[in-house]
């Protein structure tokens, strides 16, 4: 099971914790409509939610400035 680091993604958001949510979340649901994951070494059951703060965590999604 996949545990993301707070830490690790609020760098990523300008320290914004309802940042990290809004963009975890409109990600999620990218993912769930169908759109390309960004990580390749995730288990095909693995929900969407998670796979977001996963390419959050990487730096593989940001905010716009």
């Amino acid at each position: 099971m996949y545990h993301a680091a707070l830490e690790n993604m609020l760098d990523k958001t300008g320290g914004s914790v309802y940042k990290l949510v809004v963009l975890a979340s409109k990600r999620a649901l990218d993912l769930a409509e169908g759109h390309t994951r960004l990580v390749g070494d995730v288990d095909p059951a693995t929900k969407p939610s998670t796979i977001a703060l996963r390419e959050i965590e990487v730096g593989m999604i940001r905010m716009k400035e």
